[in-house]
């Protein structure tokens, strides 16, 4: 299982283009970049989101994993199939973060993206 509209590009698209995604791919993006975010897949593009914060890409592999910075901060979402190929599992795993406050903000934001995507895939 592969959630495509979570990194914002489908599997195959062009590389060394900022996704520009529409319905569900723009809503995957701005659950967990924050909106306005066009997410470029190539390694070192940047990116800004509405908000201001910018950032870049660290590493890409589609509907799988992608590392990105967030500020001062990386972030890595990856997807894992779970046995019989019919479930996944999706972690979000943020590093450099500067306090206990600041990690606790970030891991109540990922609890909330992650309700969020449970809640839409019913």
């Amino acid at each position: 299982m592969r959630f495509p509209w979570l990194f914002g590009r489908p599997a195959g698209a062009d590389r060394g283009r900022a996704a520009q995604p529409s319905g569900g791919r723009q809503e995957g993006l701005a659950l967990w970049l924050g909106a306005g975010a066009a997410l470029p897949i190539e390694r070192g593009a940047s990116y800004r989101t509405a908000e201001g914060i910018e950032g870049e890409v660290r590493g890409y592999r589609a509907g799988e994993r992608i590392r990105v910075t967030r500020g001062a901060t990386t972030v890595q979402v990856t997807v894992s199939p779970a046995a019989g190929g019919t479930k996944a599992g999706l972690r979000f795993q943020e590093e450099h973060l500067s306090s206990a406050e600041e990690r606790e903000r970030r891991r109540a934001h990922g609890k909330g993206v992650l309700d969020e995507v449970a809640r839409r895939l019913g």
